[in-house]
């Protein structure tokens, strides 16, 4: 029998038909390399994610140098589910459903600011930084069972940090999150981890909204290094020294592309030891330094270029210290939010450089993003046809090619390859196929 998360307080239960699970092991054959679109369309099956994949799943909420000061919040989503992340008095960093308890308004409409208290528009239930409910108009007409300590805002039950990076989840008893990204954390170094000073947010945050499901960008971030040289054929252009094409060491790259059974994964290409190119952030880094602290690997793969997804829906691109949420707006559309990170120790002038980089090439507007919109629009607009629907899709590059070459940690491939995707399917399906916390089973 399936039930409804229990609410904090209240006896209400939902009929388990509300949230009858599908199955569907038939919509993803990874070991032969297909996948079926009506995961990309289907309502009920977008229902099912919000509650198996999103609501278990670590997500991606905030970078710590957004709070400063006790008071200074920053609002957000995990999945469809508005929330407040903030810092308490004791500087904690914490993360509440922002939903007021009484007739269920956002108590906070703000994208991000400081304030002592959270407070309801609608009917004035006000809320302090640690959720508690600390006045209610008209309290006294309320019946003598009625406690403010009952009604204080949901809370995200676990807050963790990697990097400056902060994840909550709403699982009550989740893996720890280093355990949950596994041998990812490594990629992840190397980007995030460069001295002890740690990295910082500049420029704000970007968001836009796109046609398209959110699998669509996060599978491509963590896979698909295939489509560059044909999608951003005229970017390339632009970035060539000649104007009339892109780089031969550019078109005919060699890499490697990383997953894990978690579904995270990351693609980039093995630069030659001391070979990088003339940008500004790549002429002010100390590479020696690097290679001591990252070792070589780390250096000549993941520091400088590629791509990467922690599954299910946080991605980020070295190269230009973009990080990004694929917010899940229904089955056919996503909001995309990106940050620009930089080494806190960077002198001023490189960090504007490399946001100044960050919007040219992956913003809104950026020569690169704009391309990979149009890709993701385009197979949704047409996704919804009955024939079109039931043709499925070929994930089938790289297939049986995986190793583990103990250069780079756990599985990886060619960087051509659909490695990565495969495995985004397979930990989607597994997900989607087992219950989750909230339900009885």
């Amino acid at each position: 029998m399936t039930t409804t998360p229990s609410a904090p307080s209240g006896e209400l239960k939902r009929p388990a038909e509300l949230f009858r699970p599908m199955d569907v092991s038939g919509l993803v054959d990874a070991d032969n390399g297909y996948v079926d679109r009506a995961i990309f369309t289907d309502r009920q099956l977008y229902q099912q994610e919000l509650r198996r994949v999103f609501a278990p799943s670590w997500l991606f909420l905030a970078h710590e140098d957004q709070f400063k000061k006790p008071g200074d919040f920053f609002t957000t989503y995990m999945g469809e589910d508005p929330v407040i992340v903030s810092l308490n008095k004791k500087r904690e960093i914490k993360a509440f459903l922002n939903s007021c308890r009484h007739r269920g308004a956002r108590v906070c409409r703000a994208d991000y600011g400081q304030t002592k208290n959270f407070t309801c528009s609608y009917h004035g239930w006000s809320f302090d930084l640690d959720g508690e409910l600390v006045s209610a108009p008209n309290q006294a007409t309320y019946p003598e069972s009625f406690s403010m300590a009952d009604w204080g805002l949901v809370q995200v039950p676990h807050i963790e940090t990697f990097h400056g990076l902060i994840f909550g989840t709403w699982n009550p008893d989740p893996v720890p999150l280093r355990e949950a990204l596994g041998e990812m954390a490594w990629y992840m170094d190397a980007m995030l981890d460069h001295d002890d000073e740690g990295t910082e947010v500049i420029g704000g945050v970007h968001k836009w909204v796109l046609e398209g499901n959110w699998k669509l960008a996060a599978e491509q971030f963590g896979t698909d290094w295939y489509h560059v040289n044909m999608s951003h054929a005229s970017a390339l252009m632009v970035m060539s020294p000649t104007g009339k094409g892109p780089k031969d060491e550019i078109v005919h790259r060699t890499g490697r592309q990383f997953h894990n059974e978690a579904g995270h994964g990351a693609g980039f290409p093995v630069h030659p030891k001391n070979r990088f190119d003339a940008r500004t952030v790549h002429q002010h880094v100390d590479y020696d330094a690097l290679r001591e602290r990252l070792g070589d690997a780390r250096v000549e793969g993941p520091l400088t270029n590629g791509h990467a997804t922690v599954f299910p829906n946080f991605s980020y691109l070295p190269v230009n210290g973009s990080i990004r949420i694929w917010h899940p707006k229904g089955p056919d559309q996503m909001e995309v939010w990106a940050w620009t990170i930089v080494d806190r120790s960077w002198p001023a002038e490189v960090k504007e450089a490399q946001r100044l980089y960050n919007l040219r090439t992956f913003g809104p507007s950026g020569i690169f993003e704009q391309d990979d919109g149009e890709n993701w629009s385009e197979i949704q607009a047409i996704s919804h046809g009955f024939v079109t629907n039931s043709v499925p899709l070929n994930y089938q590059m790289g297939l049986g090619r995986d190793s583990e070459d103990g250069v780079y940690p756990g599985t990886t491939s060619e960087l051509y390859s659909d490695s990565a995707g495969r495995a985004f399917y397979a930990a989607w399906q597994r997900q989607m196929n087992t219950p989750a916390w909230h339900e009885n089973h």
